[in-house]
């Protein structure tokens, strides 16, 4: 029994061979089941079912022991079958779709690599790479200099910000705690993404401490009642510190009047951010990019492209016009095994102190590779088409009989298109009004035809309600 000890301790645990011929045999059931019918229109979006029966179809259970290859291939293709497919044309849900095979060729690697982006040692290319990416995103929003990193997300984005700016105006906050701080206060748009209020909750600063400020009937904030605001803020023993503005509100798709907050946020000195995660890819248009004027005022910009850019889940950015590290002072928390100062190499391509997390996923790699191959005019035809496809629809829409908003219409419509499968499209209220339809056209998959289909098939599902 010992000697058989032995020599298992000098086997791997692990059959190379058969690990490889599974993994071929799992790769050729995702190029079929999820890029060639999960894109094909011809095929459903998904495969509804109620959560009981699908819990049972996938056995999600673990047991003591291993199941043999065949099996785990079936169930390679059971999740395949049964996930939403996302790169889908008829699927319109959420802000991210659609497929680039060059982006996902980046996934595909860095999954395969394992690599964590902390140190130059550990993920040499990456961190070269992402400072490179990085720096072309802040040439767009105007900046020749400044910091930013990848987030897992907007919404953390956006809490960066928030925590960045508030150790900008109280370095004191990081040894201290919230205690030693006085009342402060953040500036939205109810239009705003719901990630302010999770940032203000998470950073103990506060849902109470969340000044709403007025939108036009266009749902643009109005920079004169951010004035006032601030100012009332003021006078109730408040610090005002930050203004979160919208570039593509998650809703409306809305750009804030950027150059007129940037004067009212120099006026009270505040750090001014904007959370572009949906609209942030516009500076990639000649014809677009005016919605953006005045962002490369703004201290911060959180930007997804993920989403208009279908660069693949995730992907996103803050970036920022510091040029004082800021970022590592806030975060740093100097652990010595990692982020040794002696090393032969220079340590300021040790990034990993920027970060709030220590392991952190490589996310420039896909960006930087669908970047490389379609180019920056590539890029801009991807946001001037989306324009063009949201324009379209719009007079579509309008030229149809029966498009108007009536309540329970949309989650009957939904419910029917989702067991169906025909297509996915999210819906929500806005303010007092009832339900509508929330319709994303960014993937670079979609044609005029989509979203002729779309019309119609929201017809053909309400046409008796």
């Amino acid at each position: 029994m010992e000697q058989a000890s032995l020599r298992d301790l000098n086997e791997p645990l692990i059959d190379h061979a058969e690990g490889q011929f599974f993994l071929n045999e799992a790769f050729k059931i995702i190029m079929e089941e999820v890029l060639s019918n999960g894109t094909d229109v011809k095929q459903k979006v998904c495969e509804w079912k109620e959560p009981e029966e699908l819990a049972l179809l996938l056995d999600l259970g673990v047991r003591e022991t291993g199941e043999p290859r065949d099996k785990l291939l079936q169930r390679v293709r059971d999740v395949a079958k049964y996930s939403v497919k996302t790169s889908h044309p008829h699927f319109f849900n959420q802000q991210y779709g659609g497929v680039d095979y060059h982006s996902l060729a980046g996934r595909f690697l860095t999954e395969a690599l394992n690599t964590n982006l902390f140190t130059y040692e550990a993920a040499p290319v990456f961190v070269l790479m992402e400072n490179e990416v990085l720096r072309g995103l802040r040439q767009l929003v105007g900046w020749t200099e400044g910091d930013g990193i990848f987030c897992p997300g907007g919404s953390t984005s956006n809490m960066y910000a928030m925590n960045l700016a508030r150790y900008q105006r109280f370095p004191e906050v990081k040894s201290q705690g919230v205690w030693a701080l006085p009342r402060l206060s953040i500036f939205t748009s109810p239009e705003s993404h719901y990630s302010v209020k999770k940032g203000a909750a998470f950073l103990g600063i506060g849902l109470d401490n969340i000044i709403f400020v007025k939108v036009d009937d266009r749902g643009r904030l109005i920079p004169e009642d951010l004035d006032e605001k601030i100012e009332l803020s003021k006078s109730q023993g408040a610090v005002p510190f930050l203004v979160s503005c919208m570039s593509g509100t998650t809703v409306q798709g809305v750009f804030d009047p950027l150059d007129h907050i940037a004067d009212i946020c120099d006026k009270h000195k505040l750090w001014m951010h904007v959370d572009a995660c949906w609209g942030g890819s516009v500076p990639f248009s000649k014809k677009h990019r005016h919605l953006m004027k005045g962002v490369d005022r703004a201290n911060s910009v959180a930007w997804n492209p993920h989403k208009m850019l279908v660069a693949g889940l995730q992907c996103s950015a803050l970036l920022l016009k510091d040029t004082t590290n800021l970022l590592k002072q806030c975060h740093s928390a100097n652990a010595t095994y990692l982020f040794q100062q002696d090393k032969f190499y220079d340590v300021n391509l040790d990034i990993g102190d920027k970060s709030v997390q220590c392991s952190r996923k490589v996310d420039c790699l896909k960006l930087w590779l669908m970047w490389k191959a379609v180019g920056s005019m590539g890029l801009e035809e991807r946001v001037d088409k989306a324009f063009i496809h949201a324009r379209y629809l719009v007079e579509q829409m309008k030229k149809r009989e029966g498009f108007q908003l009536l309540s329970m219409v949309a989650p009957v419509i939904k419910e029917r298109m989702m067991k169906q499968g025909t297509m996915m499209v999210g819906y929500q209220p806005l303010g007092n009004k009832v339900n509508f339809f929330r319709v994303t056209v960014f993937s670079p998959l979609l044609s005029q035809k989509d979203m002729d289909f779309f019309l119609d098939e929201i017809e053909r599902l309400g046409k008796d309600l």
